[in-house]
């Protein structure tokens, strides 16, 4: 797909301080960035995933929800196939009135995407330059990192407090001028959380014309998970993603939004190329946010699940970290390669079991996805065999 920016697009970013050697990247982030290796949710997944897996395979690589869609979810996908032939705009912004009512937000607070990769990697696009970086912590998820590299912006990256959350004051003294600081809360790979009151002081004390970017992902999961939504409606330089992929078990379906103000969603969208939803998508997200019980009955599940892993480990004696998502680091005391090539997670494939990926700040740590009960138990058995040989 051949894509350009418009001459007005050029003009911007050479402004901002990009070279005309960076705008070949720019509109390739713009135009075709699905089909780059860090652009989306189901690419970064791929860095742990393997070819041609036993159809028996536990699969615990990719922070899926091995619950899969709803009931309701499903049925309104059935339902909704039969309209495939119609492009249905009203079905968007059906589903964005209903997520607006529902966050308290205006709709003009409120964009649809197909997943929240694409409003990541647009804000990168609308906020960051070679003189405005992009801030993330560590470790953290890459995807803005890796987009940001892509077009020639400086990526920062903040280590995580001993408590394993974001230290909001280091981000905010990472930059005088930081364009975009990322946080995603609980964190992805670690499931930590950082607080309340931490992520208020970051809003109210980054450097001036600064946005702070909450991807909420795995919010839902969390027991004393909270949502942001209210800076939004403050008006605050705030900007939150949703995803309907981890706690309504979505991925494949890719539903997501954006909230913020509507000057800062005006432009994160300018770069909008290829975000229009799939209906199916449309619908089955309507139907999940309808569903009042889906979210604390699937929060209990996976947490049950979680707290049986962490026991697991707590007996074996590994050193893991306590978190509160769908998704654990353990130290395996060896180390890999980022992203591949954790001894163990190579020993654990010949098992028959899937693991996630290595991050370079903590190179013998690796994450596990928590799946199924029956998943899990063969996850433990498989982890034992390994660490014992």
């Amino acid at each position: 797909m051949n894509v350009k920016l418009t001459p007005v697009e050029e003009k911007d970013f050479l402004r901002r301080g990009f070279t005309r050697r960076h705008l070949g990247q720019i509109a390739t982030l713009a135009g075709i960035g699905a089909s780059l290796p860090f652009y989306n949710e189901p690419a970064l997944a791929q860095l742990s995933k393997i070819d041609n897996a036993p159809a028996d395979a536990v699969m615990i690589n990719a922070n899926e929800n091995p619950l899969g869609p709803s009931p309701e979810a499903m049925e309104a996908v059935h339902k909704i196939t039969i309209q495939g032939g119609r492009y249905l705009f009203s079905e968007t912004d059906n589903l964005q009135a209903l997520l607006a009512k529902q966050e308290g937000l205006k709709p003009d607070h409120v964009k649809i995407y197909p997943g929240s990769s694409a409003p990541l990697h647009q804000a990168v696009l609308a906020f960051t330059s070679p003189t405005k970086p992009y801030i993330t912590g560590d470790p953290g998820y890459e995807a803005g990192d890796r987009a940001a590299k892509f077009i020639g912006t400086p990526s920062l990256k903040v280590p995580l407090l001993k408590d394993f959350s974001h230290d909001v004051k280091g981000m905010a003294a990472a930059s005088k001028t930081p364009g975009l600081i990322y946080v995603c809360n609980p964190n992805n790979p670690t499931g930590t959380l950082t607080s309340r009151a931490d992520i208020e002081w970051l809003v109210n004390n980054k450097p001036e014309g600064a946005v702070v970017m909450i991807d909420e992902a795995y919010t839902h999961i969390a027991p004393n998970g909270f949502f942001c939504s209210d800076l939004v409606a403050k008006g605050k330089d705030v900007v939150i993603l949703r995803t309907f992929s981890k706690i309504y078990g979505m991925a494949g379906l890719r539903a997501g939004a954006a909230f913020g103000r509507p000057d800062l969603i005006a432009k994160i969208d300018g770069f909008s190329r290829l975000d229009m939803m799939p209906i199916t998508g449309v619908a089955a997200a309507m139907a999940s946010l309808k569903s009042p019980a889906l979210i604390p009955e699937r929060r209990k599940k996976i947490g049950a699940v979680r707290e049986d892993v962490f026991n697991y480990f707590e007996k074996g004696k590994f050193k893991y970290v306590p978190s509160v998502s769908n998704c654990v680091m353990v130290d395996t005391g060896r180390k890999g390669e980022p992203y591949t090539n954790n001894p163990v997670m190579l020993a654990l494939r010949r098992e028959n079991v899937y693991i996630g990926r290595v991050w370079a700040a903590w190179p013998t740590y690796v994450r596990v996805t928590i799946g199924t009960q029956a998943e899990m138990d063969k996850f433990k058995a498989a982890f034992s065999k390994v660490m014992n040989a």
